[in-house]
């Protein structure tokens, strides 16, 4: 029986998403092990990026001699915290590798080919279209060393992103898959305005997802956050940030809830501050972070450029007199809406637009 190598691929591309976003600085990895054209293990990146995937997989009292292993990234050959990823491959009795990105870790990058070819372990580099974007948040931190962000918007055909007579815009299906979308980053950033008027908890309300809460960093400036809100209570599993002026320091010694942090900044106007407070999210050790906000905030990253991708839930029907906007549409109206995500929303539709 032929082997599809490319099936057995994109089956670790959809492992390594179940801990896409929690990884930190190291990429989300999924592995697969084949033997006689059958699955006998797998593994992803584990929480915070140690161990690896290949690791995971292959750390079982089986006998893996003369399988194949499909992995989204090249093995590491590196000893940082842990021992490389090459040692227990070769341990093991690996017979071929696929893979299909090369990492930018200098230490790793095309090292680990010369390590194989000793062992005669063969290796095969093999692109799979569909996943092309993949570790678009991983490389671009790495080259850029900034802040990979995304955001997340809902309107109706008529480009209005709030309904006078409904919470919501669009339906369950998509409010599910919202909350799928947020799973993949480390935290959400939204503002006190958006979160006051709907009361909104920002988490993943999906089953199995409980433990897949993203940090919350909200943008307060003047510090108007309501302090009875829901986010604020049970919120043990997720960190929650606000972001304050440094005028408005005094304020936060009225807020009694010991589990928020607090981050200064002297003003939130120009580019130059939105980068610096992005520094600052990000040496707090977070890579990914998606945007959910009204169009007031959204339009100021999209305009200065920080938005890299732009999910958009669009239903079919106008909602007219009962639609309104907080801020223009223009620039959401001239955004091309071609790139459908393939996903049964019933009525609606779901565009990811690669903005930068």
């Amino acid at each position: 029986m032929k082997t599809n190598h490319s099936n057995f691929l994109k089956l670790a591309f959809n492992i390594a998403k179940i801990n896409l976003g929690k990884t930190r600085t190291n990429p989300s990895v999924g592995c697969v092990v084949v033997k006689d054209n059958s699955v006998i293990s797998s593994g992803y990146t584990s929480s915070n990026g140690r161990p690896h995937a290949e690791f995971n997989a292959l750390n079982f009292d089986k006998n893996f001699k003369n399988s194949y292993l499909y992995v989204t990234m090249e093995p590491c050959t590196h000893y940082g915290l842990t021992p490389p990823c090459s040692n227990i491959i070769k341990k093991k009795g690996i017979k071929h590798v696929f893979f299909s990105f090369n990492d930018l870790d200098p230490r790793t990058s095309n090292k680990f080919k010369q390590k194989f070819f000793k062992k005669k372990i063969k290796i095969t580099k093999k692109k799979i279209h569909e996943y092309k974007d993949f570790y678009q948040s991983y490389f671009s931190t790495h080259k850029k060393k900034e802040l990979f962000v995304d955001a997340k918007l809902a309107l109706s055909k008529d480009y209005f992103t709030i309904s006078k007579k409904s919470k919501w815009i669009t339906n369950q299906s998509s409010r599910k898959r919202a909350h799928l979308i947020r799973s993949e980053y480390d935290a959400i950033v939204s503002t006190s305005k958006s979160i006051n008027n709907d009361n909104s908890i920002l988490n993943c309300r999906l089953n199995g997802f409980d433990n897949r809460k993203p940090d919350l960093i909200v943008i307060d400036r003047h510090f108007s956050i309501k302090k009875n809100l829901d986010i604020f209570k049970n919120n043990i599993q997720r960190k929650i940030f606000i972001v304050i002026l440094k005028k408005n320091i005094k304020k936060k010694f009225n807020f009694k809830n010991k589990n928020i942090k607090f981050i200064e900044v002297k003003s939130l106007t120009s580019k130059s501050d939105f980068n610096y407070l992005f520094s600052l999210i990000k040496k707090y050790g977070y890579n990914r972070v998606l945007i959910e906000s009204g169009l007031t905030f959204l339009n100021k990253l999209l305009l200065n450029k920080f938005i890299y991708n732009l999910y958009v839930f669009q239903t079919l029907y106008n909602l007219k007199k009962e639609g309104k906007n907080n801020a223009s549409n223009s620039f959401i109206k001239k955004l091309k809406f071609q790139k459908k995500v393939k996903v049964n929303l019933n009525s609606d539709s779901l565009y990811k637009i690669k903005v930068k």
